[in-house]
């Protein structure tokens, strides 16, 4: 049993709009395999331990969670780790990336692809060419979200959260707001903040949620995938130093951006009870870091 505690955040703003909001450590889970990880990964490792695999393979970007989470969950679970990753330019500087060098040091195996190559990972031609090029192993697709996957994420919401009218979460590949969606209570409604521009995650979503009880809030991405602006970066900082609570840049950062901004616009009534779920991430902060420091933007403090 996992204790995951939740955190009430006393900010000014939820005090003046008579809001409550609270967060669901779930980035406490493990200081390695971290929130939504930790829930995507629980099924799939025992999966692959039913059907005999002797190694795991995924697909990541240069500073992926998911990559990191694999590699470490593989090497504590005595599997192989394949880490298909993102641009070939990557292979040259794998010492300068605080993820990939992590997942390294855990054993992970990586076959370095272009971009247009990757566009392929879910074609049955590309998988089989990694069989051949690695011999048979255990498929976790990218960001880990399948079948087994929701199945973890159903049980992030406990009897106690009940008491919630909404609930909160980031959305990168739609697993773990699926899980949220299947398990939630039937008064509860499920806020998905993307971190990606574009509608295709909807069709995601559908392709494993059994209800509508949800919507996507699409206006905090900041232009993209792991964009990023002053701005963001000045609310995290301060997040943290009034809450003591760490936030990713690219997942949890920009979901409770977004909460502060709708509570602040009255986009909820007074006395409206929310959850928000910290999906961890915060290993990628170092990645991001490097990033702005070359870009001559403040850093996230850590």
């Amino acid at each position: 049993m996992i204790d995951v505690k939740n955190e009430e955040i006393i900010l000014n703003i939820c005090r003046e709009k008579r809001v409550r909001l609270v967060i669901k450590r779930e980035d406490l889970i493990h200081p390695f395999i971290s929130g939504n990880k930790y829930r995507k990964l629980k099924y799939n490792l025992l999966e692959a331990r039913n059907k005999g695999a002797e190694g795991l393979l995924t697909f990541g970007g240069a500073f992926s969670n998911h990559i990191a989470a694999t590699a470490y969950a593989a090497q504590e679970n005595g599997f192989r780790s394949i880490g298909v990753i993102r641009g070939e330019e990557l292979e040259e500087s794998v010492d300068d990336n605080p993820t990939l060098s992590y997942a390294r040091s855990c054993g992970m195996d990586f076959h370095f692809v272009s971009r247009a190559a990757y566009r392929h990972k879910n074609d049955w031609e590309f998988i089989r060419e990694l069989e051949q090029m690695f011999g048979s192993f255990y498929l976790v697709p990218e960001g880990g979200t399948n079948t087994q996957a929701v199945k973890g994420c159903e049980e992030i919401l406990q009897p106690e959260d009940a008491e919630f009218d909404y609930i909160a979460v980031c959305v990168g590949t739609g697993g773990t707001i699926s899980g949220l969606i299947n398990s939630a209570k039937e008064h509860q409604h499920i806020l998905g903040f993307p971190a990606l521009k574009g509608d295709f995650l909807k069709d995601e979503i559908l392709k494993f949620a059994r209800r509508d009880n949800w919507s996507l809030i699409a206006d905090y991405h900041f232009g993209g995938y792991a964009k990023i602006n002053k701005e963001l970066i000045d609310f995290i900082n301060d997040f943290k130093r009034t809450t003591n609570i760490p936030l990713d840049p690219v997942y949890t950062g920009k979901m409770l951006f977004g909460l502060a901004d709708m509570i602040k616009n009255d986009k909820f009534e007074p006395d409206t009870d929310i959850l928000a779920v910290h999906t961890g991430g915060l290993q990628g902060i170092a990645g991001m870091n490097q990033r702005l420091e070359q870009k001559k933007l403040p850093l996230i403090d850590v």
